[in-house]
């Protein structure tokens, strides 16, 4: 009897292995014999590696909107807001070290280095300040760096459902399962392996969903799988954000820049209940923090929109209304 066990579990064990192999096999076949990506915009040296930047709008007399993605975050997911501002300002968007279609770097993802990137980046593609910096999420505390360093070039800010600084003492969002940082190896692993290309290939773009954005943006996502260059290029930059906050929490004290946030209001209630956690409380005392971010400023204002973190500006309409306010904060900053 035991010996048939082992037997059993034999065969279980090699069919496993050899199912492994197989994917292996054919990932690897994926990534040797499929096309490039073609990437809107363009790839632009800056020192040693490329960053994926994508302009729309003529260069004009107004300040240039410079937007920053949040953590992991891709340039795609701000289609709509480029869209919507176009006719009206010249908007960059591009993508930091190993995101998107960026190559990665094999420097430190400090704070500093990454706002010494887009500034170097801008200047490489002839762009010229004023800039309106524009940051989701944790890309609100990049845009205040890069607004220390560079403060003669920045003539405002804009937040979209950036997290205040303070936000991991004072809003406790429940932590994240400690296996988390281990799913993120072993999916950049299965990428360089070509595994995750194949993963795409067959059931679809499950990864990451953009409900709300053009078929033909979502459709690129599958570049990004190509290899576990974007995994690794989050894992670096994760490896900094407490970092990041810090610097954040420092800047904002002193923060005198124009400034307008706009802030989802939507929470996954189902969820926090289950983790114990109030949602409507949590409502309520980010709501609070958004305004107090805005009263830093002589010239802050705060938009709650009908929207997620993402929805915000991956909904047509909402990023349509984002959009109205960032034009009428264009002219005003003009004057």
């Amino acid at each position: 009897m035991l010996r048939m066990v082992l037997k059993i579990l034999k065969w279980i064990g090699l069919s496993i292995t050899s199912l492994l192999l197989l994917l292996i096999l054919v990932g690897l076949g994926f990534r040797l014999f499929r096309d490039k990506p073609v990437p809107p915009g363009k790839l632009v040296d800056i020192g040693g590696f490329k960053l994926h930047v994508h302009s729309t709008g003529e260069k004009n007399e107004k300040p240039t909107l410079v937007i920053e993605a949040g953590a992991g975050g891709h340039s795609e997911y701000y289609h709509w807001l480029s869209e919507g501002l176009k006719d009206s300002l010249r908007v960059v968007r591009y993508d930091r070290a190993g995101i998107g279609y960026s190559e990665l770097s094999d420097g430190p993802r400090d704070p500093e280095t990454i706002a010494d990137e887009l500034h170097t980046l801008l200047e490489k593609t002839g762009e010229s300040p004023p800039y309106i910096l524009a940051g989701h999420s944790h890309g609100g505390h990049y845009i205040r760096v890069f607004g220390q360093r560079y403060p003669n070039e920045v003539a405002g800010l804009v937040l979209l459902d950036s997290g205040h600084p303070d936000e991991r003492e004072r809003l406790p969002w429940p932590p994240s399962p400690s296996w988390l940082n281990s799913i993120y190896y072993i999916g950049a692993v299965l990428g360089d392996l070509g595994v995750l290309d194949l993963y795409v290939t067959i059931f679809g773009n499950t990864i990451m969903p953009a409900p709300g954005l053009p078929k033909e943006i979502t459709d690129r996502y599958q570049d990004y799988f190509l290899n576990g260059k974007y995994l690794w290029g989050y894992i670096k930059e994760e490896e900094w954000h407490i970092a990041l906050e810090e610097m954040s929490k420092k800047i904002m004290v002193t923060d005198s820049l124009p400034i307008r946030i706009f802030a989802g209001t939507h929470l996954n209630e189902k969820a926090l209940r289950k983790m114990g956690r109030d949602p409507e409380k949590m409502r309520t005392n980010r709501r609070k923090m958004q305004e107090e971010m805005a009263s830093f400023s002589k010239n802050g204002k705060v938009f709650f929109m009908d929207g997620g973190h993402f929805t915000i500006f991956i909904q047509k309409e909402n990023a349509d209304m984002i959009c109205k306010e960032i034009i009428q904060f264009s002219k005003e900053l003009k004057n």
